[in-house]
């Protein structure tokens, strides 16, 4: 007949102290990604914080530069109208004349009814 010999089949025991082993290896694997995982993200964020480090001292001399120029030009403007108040008054006067007339010309534009002014 068909008798099955003890010493065949595996034992209980035996499968389950070997899926222990196996999840315990997994358990191991899964914590080193993790802590892979950590460490790598650890470096970005350190990249990326000396990229933004750089940007802004980048950004921040431009800036200055920038606002170091415009000083000395209104410093020049400002003696160029000391010494010329005709000429700056003229100057004003026509740019002044000019806005008003672009804006009374996009007033008219803009108004739907016709209005006749005699």
């Amino acid at each position: 007949m068909a008798d099955t010999n003890k010493s065949d089949t595996p034992n209980i025991d035996d499968i389950q102290k070997t899926l222990e082993k196996q999840i315990a290896e997994l358990r191991k694997e899964i914590t080193k990604i993790n802590k892979s995982i950590s460490a790598r993200s650890a470096e970005m964020l350190d990249d990326a914080s000396e990229q933004a480090s750089e940007f802004y001292d980048t950004a921040a001399s431009r800036a200055s530069r920038t606002a170091q120029q415009l000083r000395t030009q209104a410093h020049a403007v400002s003696e160029v109208a000391r010494e010329n108040p005709g000429t700056t008054t003229a100057v004003v006067g026509a740019i002044g004349l000019l806005g008003f007339l672009a804006g009374f010309a996009i007033g008219q534009s803009t108004n739907d009814t016709s209005r006749r002014w005699y």
